[in-house]
């Protein structure tokens, strides 16, 4: 298991580096579409390619990013209903949804996808828009986002177990505090019991 939890830190670190290189990419994704809204409406210049450009970078970001996502535990949770169960009930179910449900759709989406990257990048596939892009980078971003989110999965898999087996106090890959719904529960409780307080004095 230690040889697995190296594994594991080596794939965390890597979707660390992915994840403040797409905050650059999202920095960019901004600048351009600044730039080409500006030089639109001031000078009446336009191109396909800084339009395309735009959800180029999009599609890195949302694609490559799953990962990084996965990583920070960022990723949509029922907080209502997790936070009611312990943490290693919480921990058994993320197994179970990553051997389950994650795995097997990755690689059908891995499966899929690759054939139209390659084809893409074949036949050297454009834009149908005048002076649009060529398509194979954008298409590429499917499998390797896919790619990048098991080998995630994958860490995050051995993360839960050897929490399990005794071997790491978290489960999870970082830290994290209480959830939106845990924090506004409790301002809730502490504004109806400061309320019952004042009451009982009056």
């Amino acid at each position: 298991m230690s040889t697995l939890l190296k594994l594991s830190g080596w794939i965390d670190s890597f979707n660390e580096r992915i994840g403040r290189l797409l905050s650059w990419l999202v920095l960019a994704a901004v600048l351009i579409s600044a730039g080409n809204a500006i030089l639109r409406k001031t000078f009446n210049i336009g191109s396909n390619a800084f339009l395309e450009i735009q959800w180029y970078l999009f599609a890195a970001v949302f694609m490559l990013g799953a990962g990084y996502a996965f990583l920070k535990n960022a990723h949509v949770r029922i907080d209502f209903i997790s936070s009611k169960l312990s943490t290693r009930t919480n921990a058994i179910i993320d197994i179970l949804g990553i051997v389950v449900f994650l795995v097997p759709l990755c690689l059908l989406l891995i499966d899929l996808s690759w054939p139209l990257f390659t084809q893409a990048y074949a036949s050297g596939e454009m834009s149908q828009n005048a002076g649009g892009l060529i398509r194979w980078p954008v298409l590429l971003m499917i499998p390797a986002g896919f790619a990048i989110l098991l080998v995630q999965a994958l860490s995050e898999l051995i993360k839960r177990v050897a929490y399990l087996q005794g071997l790491r106090d978290d489960p999870m890959s970082v830290e994290h505090g209480p959830s939106d719904e845990e924090k506004l529960a409790a301002e809730l409780a502490a504004k109806a019991e400061q309320a019952a307080r004042e009451g009982a004095r009056a």
